[in-house]
């Protein structure tokens, strides 16, 4: 059967680089400290080039493609519960929208990521989060204070990153399902298509 070119070669490499890198992060926060953080840099600048790449993509990697209205979301969601879901060649408007979920929550996590790294004196944006202490401050009480005030500051933005890691875990777990759903009720390959870049004309 003629298959179709759909997903073009950097957003194969995006979306498999993507994989690796957010499992890696994952596994390795509490101890390897460092390579988590470069592995945090990585998947900012995966981020970005999809970003960008939604703009001036190829056809179906572009957002236009794929950013669908509430009444279309809310009609294949029906076709989805009749059985008979409309065929699209790009992301469908539930994958579409899980796109757009998955990028916001990783943009989350990674910059709680790198407020956390901040709150002790690294990465970027160490030198605009972290305030050095002033001679004002001089005193033993205000050295308490300001210490008190970093710890709880450290805490917050871990718990912060922790739970926005914890929602992308989530999210990729419900689209592992989603894809696997889609494949069977229209009958294709999308994990296939993904590596490939093609995908069969649907089935009658």
């Amino acid at each position: 059967m003629k298959t179709v070119k759909v997903w073009d070669l950097p957003t194969r490499i995006f979306h498999w680089s993507l994989v690796f890198f957010f499992l890696f992060s994952y596994l390795s926060g509490d101890e390897f400290e460092e390579l988590h953080s470069y592995s945090g840099y990585i998947i900012i600048s995966l981020l970005t080039f999809r970003i960008v790449w939604g703009l001036i993509g190829s056809k179906h990697s572009r957002f236009v493609d794929f950013i669908y209205s509430p009444q279309t979301i809310m009609k294949y969601c029906q076709s989805l519960l009749n059985g008979n879901p409309k065929h699209y060649y790009g992301h469908n408007p539930l994958g579409g929208l899980m796109v757009l979920a998955l990028i916001s929550s990783l943009a989350l996590t990674t910059f709680s990521g790198l407020q956390a790294y901040a709150t002790e004196g690294k990465g970027p944006l160490a030198n605009i989060t972290v305030q050095p202490i002033s001679t004002a401050m001089a005193d033993d009480n205000r050295d308490e204070r300001h210490d008190k005030h970093e710890e709880e500051e450290d805490e917050f933005w871990e718990e912060v990153h922790e739970l926005f890691s914890t929602a992308t875990l989530a999210l990729v777990i419900l689209h592992i399902l989603g894809v696997m759903v889609s494949s069977v009720l229209h009958k294709e390959n999308l994990a296939k298509a993904m590596i490939t870049g093609r995908k069969e004309p649907p089935k009658e």
